[in-house]
């Protein structure tokens, strides 16, 4: 007889290495690995559901052009897009925004505003794997669409705190630092800089933790700016309080007045040991309009946690009327290696309660019965469906967190009870089959 050691050797020669690993960027998730997911998902729906949002998905499968159309973003250079049996140009979604766009678009007029949803979706990435970004993650996007009030971005900051907190994170561990697109706008505004110029140098910035700032500034001369607008952009950028930002806006700036609003706005929360403003967040998608933020851990081991703002302009873009909207995305992988480093990832069983075993092949039936009947309770049942000894049993309930043994003995089941030994206490007890 074959060892099973040998038979998964057979299978990687067949297969060869590459198949049985997977596609590069992608991860396989096995049953410990989904009770952690779902853990974090559950957290991430419960912070959302607390604050009043729906839930809602969309197909992971859009066409091409709902990501091309606005030309220039990096996000465009890492689909995976290709044309189906039916010469359409299609992709794999890169994240969930566009398709949220798509729906609201589909049915113009007939939603109640404003709309607070929230999704979870799988996303896709071509590019460079590296710590904390692979090819494919999933994401918590959190939006609100239909109003230009300033609290429905500090509704979004408390979002974020809720689950943080929710996890066993605390401000001491996390900062929300806060901008906004139009800082950068006036500030090029006045040099007579805008339009597709502003966008792609929104880009260029966003990356300014990522690139050498010699880097940086190439970039920015590359694109056209001069060398006094490169040290205006440079200095703004390195502002990280509203009293430094007011001095150089003024107070008559449109900027700094929304800025106040929504800080004053996460006061009313009580969070604002929670956030603070930093210029230097513009976020690189284009289509930001206003407010922007992101989260990193305090000791800034790790990249963004997660990041959004408000997007205002996002319809014209797809050739529709434009509605006020504000959002973020969180994506699944920097956050778990925070907890992991922060020692808040819980352990977590199996959730079987009850391991039933007949100890008598003859009693297999039986204990079909037995585990449909506790199932019927609403028990969670793990029936041993080959012949096991006893010994097998106590160790397969240690491995996945069982609360009881329920046995299956020939004298025991001849008066028609089963034996059931709770595996925390030690004690043991016969149970009538009509009373399980």
């Amino acid at each position: 007889m074959r060892s099973s050691n040998n038979v998964g050797l057979e299978v990687n020669l067949f297969l060869g290495k590459s198949v049985t690993q997977g596609v590069r960027g992608t991860r396989d998730f096995y049953p410990e690995d989904m009770r952690l997911r779902n853990w974090l998902f559950d957290n991430f729906t419960d912070a959302a559901l607390l604050h009043g949002f729906d839930e809602y998905d969309a197909p992971v499968l859009e066409h091409e052009e709902l990501y091309t159309r606005k030309q220039g973003e990096e996000i465009t250079q890492q689909l995976y897009n290709f044309e189906d049996k039916g010469n359409r140009k299609v992709a794999l979604r890169p994240e969930m925004t566009p398709s949220l766009a798509r729906m609201v678009m589909a049915r113009a007029g007939a939603l109640s505003m404003p709309i607070k949803w929230f999704s979870i979706p799988q996303c896709w990435r071509y590019e460079r794997t590296q710590r904390g970004r692979g090819r494919e993650h999933f994401q918590w996007n959190v939006d609100i669409w239909g109003t230009n009030e300033i609290s429905a971005d500090a509704e979004l900051i408390s979002i974020l705190v809720t689950f943080f907190e929710g996890v066993g994170l605390t401000a001491k561990d996390l900062v929300i630092k806060i901008s906004s697109r139009k800082v950068l706008e006036e500030v090029l505004g006045s040099l007579e800089i805008s339009g597709d110029i502003f966008s792609k140098t929104c880009i260029i910035v966003d990356k300014m933790d990522k690139l050498p700032a010699n880097v940086i500034e190439e970039q920015l001369i590359e694109l056209g700016h001069n060398s006094d607008a490169v040290s205006k952009i440079q200095s703004i950028l390195g502002i990280k309080n509203m009293d430094e930002l007011s001095n150089s806006l003024g107070k008559e700036s449109v900027a700094l007045s929304e800025l106040n609003s929504l800080f004053n706005s996460i006061d009313s929360y009580g969070i604002l040991e929670w956030v603070e403003f930093d210029a230097s967040i513009v976020r690189g998608l284009a289509y930001y309009t206003g407010a922007v933020f992101e989260a990193h851990d305090r000791e800034g081991k790790f990249r963004a946690i997660c990041g959004g703002g408000r997007y205002d302009k996002l319809l014209s873009t797809l050739g529709s009327k434009d509605l006020p909207a504000t959002g973020f995305g969180f994506g699944d992988m920097v956050i778990m290696e925070l907890l992991a480093e922060k020692n808040l990832i819980p352990e977590l069983i199996s959730g079987i309660e009850d391991i039933v075993i007949p100890l008598n092949p003859e009693l297999r039936s039986a204990s079909v019965m037995v585990a449909a009947a506790l199932r019927d309770t609403g028990r969670t049942v793990d029936l041993v469906l080959e012949n096991k000894k006893l010994k097998w049993a106590f160790k397969h309930a240690e491995r996945i967190g069982a609360d009881r043994l329920v046995m299956l003995m020939p004298e025991e089941w001849k008066s028609n009870k089963v034996r059931i030994k709770d595996l925390e206490s030690g004690e043991e007890i016969d149970v009538p089959f009509e009373e399980l």
